[in-house]
């Protein structure tokens, strides 16, 4: 397991979101391919990579509920704001959302930032307060979860965030509704899933 780093008691409200400072990429055609298995294990390809609610996965895994802490809610209008270049395929003005993804129990398994078609992020974010997947479950809405990259880098606040050492395990996506894309989802997984998953390395 990665060696942990001592937590901070508070981090301050961020006024930017916390991307990767990548090691190594991946695009659209590796994430179909798959990585080698020493690259990536396979239980962790499943998270990384699979086209299923990681907010699920993460209650099956830890076998508590899912909950959200909501870090930033922000109208970014036009600002590509250091987001991957397919944030171009969700209408602007976008909203910027920024949560931490916890169980009840308050560990902290996940970081996802999320960009908005401003005028319609109500329809699907009904309650800002629960999970992506809980909003839209309870919408019965049918969405394809469009996998684009896949990422491996640093990050200090992370590292601060997630009491872990890096470096992380990161993927970006659209989510696609109707035939038209209605966000892009960034997020950033932390190593004390190893807990669950096993070692990110396979054999």
């Amino acid at each position: 397991m990665t060696p942990a780093i001592r937590p901070t008691q508070g981090i301050a409200a961020p006024t930017e979101w916390y991307s990767l400072n990548p090691l190594w990429q991946g695009n659209e055609a590796i994430v179909q391919r798959g990585l080698p298995h020493p690259q990536l294990a396979p239980a962790w390809q499943v998270i990384l990579l699979g086209d299923g609610s990681p907010t699920r996965y993460l209650q099956l895994l830890t076998g508590e509920p899912t909950e959200v802490d909501v870090i930033d809610m922000s109208l970014v209008n036009s600002d590509l704001d250091g987001a991957p270049d397919v944030i171009q395929a969700v209408p602007a003005p976008w909203l910027r959302r920024q949560v931490w993804l916890r169980t009840a129990s308050g560990q902290r398994l996940a970081y996802a930032a999320s960009w908005w078609e401003a005028s319609h992020v109500d329809e699907y974010l009904q309650n800002r307060s629960l999970p992506v997947w809980a909003n839209l479950a309870k919408l019965r809405t049918e969405l394809y979860r469009d996998i684009q990259g896949i990422e491996y880098g640093s990050s200090a606040p992370l590292e601060q965030a997630f009491g872990q050492a890096g470096p992380f395990w990161g993927r970006y996506y659209l989510f696609w509704h109707h035939g038209r894309p209605i966000t892009l989802i960034y997020e950033v997984f932390s190593p004390y899933l190893e807990k669950y998953l096993g070692p990110t390395r396979g054999s």
